[in-house]
């Protein structure tokens, strides 16, 4: 156990023609972070150490002594019992384990079941951490006719919408994929001594005291690492050289911290290095359908990017004045991104884990089923339609949100005149999505925001002074009057055997009654047209009005688009 240990490359997958190297799981990173002043430690080890022997001994007298509850949670550190509770929300989208207690738990169960204490650990570590965010788009002159030269809300708290601080920032590029795995590794070679330390175990040496890694313990780290694009499906150790071995049957020996520290920081390295070689042989190269930073559509054209592996998420960015439609085949990850598109109407309808809507302007987006986490950041005037488990809304201006979610919307950052309202909307697929990625229609909380402060401290962007400790603004909910149902067509005319025909989520009473009540005016409107007695040549003349009409108003709406645009499709 003590000769030099390379990086790994395993023999189960193709190693030969390819060695497997080590990957951030970037769930954590993206999806994992809460601007709680009280959770975010400068000092590592030194701070989370002394917290982990508290957890332990606030959990050692309860049932689970290895698991910790959102009472203990509040406790220890020193948080409000609302923020204790969403700290295990929060850990239970980005834990890697569907198995584990917190994730399987039901949304009213989560205080109780609490969370492995090694698993929170590794959490609260990486709340230090900064978001490499994304950038305006490289081809900045195509969208300069996109972006307002000002804001409407000029003067309140800084003179540039969140949309144009993305775009005035210093750093004028989008990060790709590579990117954000490159900064995300290099963060975790910074601190993995750290995060090593908080996990082994103390030992008597002969001369001095020791860290050693249990197999449980190394198991922990899958958390924030994995090997290959599946590499979260499969034990960590099976990955590495002093576990793989273990004999099943007996208690597999435990391993210096030290010999895990140097096994990672090679792999690390060895994967920082690839990373750079294909980062160099891109920008060198020409141009190929694989490049992550995609042109940006000028008519019903779309920058559609599937995965390159099942880990990858797919990328919509870039879409401009037209409107696209995406389905599960047509995804090979259990992730989207939707960036930087404007004017637009974005259709996803599939079974995903997580989502990311970021940058984007006066577009409409439809999400299928997203059983983990949405993120809404940095985006003017769009609508959301989405099922899903949970989401965070950041840095928004005038947004209307049409959810069905389990959990409590998370509202931080600097956002103005948001709204939210019930989910108005349903395609034929959409409860076997639902049931494939655990989103209950019977439970809604869209109406019940969570609000957090202001100031994003994982947020890289500059921000107004003097606003740290004040609380974001909420979201209202949409006037009854104002809410209406959303079709989407069945483009595609596939009928599964339990096909939705309607939509799952109860409607509020107030909600109800609106649409009642548009019913009844609609069909008062269409009694009183069939009842005109006129001659045969003014009924042609009204039906031609009505048609010319229409057609305005599709034109100046910009829904004649989507006609256009899906029909080519």
């Amino acid at each position: 156990m003590n000769e030099e240990i390379g990086p790994s490359t395993s023999s189960c997958s193709n190693s030969a023609k390819e060695p497997i190297f080590v990957r951030p799981r970037r769930e954590p990173f993206e999806h994992g972070l809460l601007p709680i002043p009280k959770l975010i430690f400068s000092d590592g080890t030194a701070t989370l150490g002394p917290f982990k022997e508290k957890f332990i001994q606030h959990a050692s007298a309860s049932s689970s002594p290895l698991r910790i509850d959102a009472d203990g949670i509040s406790q220890v550190l020193q948080i409000s019992i609302e923020n204790a509770r969403l700290v295990l929300d929060t850990l239970a989208a980005v834990l890697p384990s569907d198995s584990d207690p917190l994730v399987t738990a039901k949304p009213g169960d989560l205080d109780s079941v609490g969370a492995d204490i090694n698993d929170l650990i590794l959490f609260l570590y990486i709340q230090s951490y900064k978001r490499l965010l994304p950038r305006t788009h490289k081809d900045s002159a195509a969208v300069a006719d996109v972006w307002p030269s000002t804001s409407a809300f000029d003067g309140y708290l800084s003179a540039l919408s969140p949309l144009q601080l993305v775009r005035s920032n210093s750093r004028r590029f989008t990060p790709s994929q590579a990117d954000e795995e490159a900064y995300q590794l290099s963060y975790l070679q910074k601190h993995m001594a750290n995060l090593l330390a908080l996990l082994a175990e103390s030992v008597e040496g002969e001369n001095e005291e020791s860290l050693v890694l249990t197999l449980e313990r190394f198991e922990h780290l899958g958390f924030l690492i994995q090997f290959g694009e599946k590499g979260s499906e499969a034990p960590l150790s099976q990955a590495a050289p002093f576990f793989a071995n273990s004999d099943p049957d007996m208690p597999a020996v435990p391993v210096p911290a030290s010999q895990v520290h140097d096994w990672i920081l090679q792999n690390i390295t060895a994967a920082l290095e690839n990373i750079s070689e294909r980062i160099a042989s891109k920008e060198n190269g020409p141009p190929n359908n694989s490049d992550q930073d995609v042109a940006m559509a000028d008519a019903c054209t779309s920058s559609f990017k599937g995965s390159s592996g099942t880990r990858s998420p797919s990328i919509v960015e870039g879409i401009s004045k037209t409107s696209i439609v995406k389905q599960a085949s047509d995804l090979k990850g259990s992730s989207v991104k939707v960036l930087n598109c404007h004017d637009s109407v974005i259709y996803i309808l599939a079974p995903l884990r997580y989502a990311t809507v970021y940058g984007c302007s006066d577009t409409t987006i439809v999400l299928g089923a997203i059983g983990k986490a949405v993120r809404v950041e940095h985006c003017e005037r769009v609508q959301v339609i989405v099922a899903a488990k949970r989401i965070c809304i950041a840095n928004c201006r005038e947004c209307v949100f049409f959810l069905g979610v389990n959990q409590r919307p998370l509202v931080l950052g600097d956002n103005h005149k948001l709204q939210v309202a019930p989910y108005n909307t349903f395609y034929s697929q959409l409860e076997e999505h639902m049931n494939q990625v655990g989103v209950d229609a019977t439970i809604n909380r869209w109406n019940e925001p969570v609000v957090l402060g202001m100031v994003d401290p994982h947020d890289s962007l500059s921000h107004p002074a003097g606003v740290s400790d004040v609380q974001a603004e909420s979201a209202t909910c949409l006037d009854p009057d104002q809410f209406t149902n959303f079709l989407i067509p069945n483009w595609f005319g596939s009928e599964s055997h339990a096909s939705t025909k309607h939509n799952p989520f109860p409607l509020p009473k107030g909600y109800t009654a609106s649409q009642q009540k548009n019913h009844q005016n609609l069909g008062e409107i269409k009694k009183a047209l069939r009842d005109l007695h006129l001659e045969e040549s003014r009924k042609r003349e009204l039906s031609s009005a009505l048609h010319i009409y229409f057609k305005d108003w599709l034109y100046a709406s910009g829904n004649i688009r989507q006609l256009y645009c899906l029909q080519s499709d």
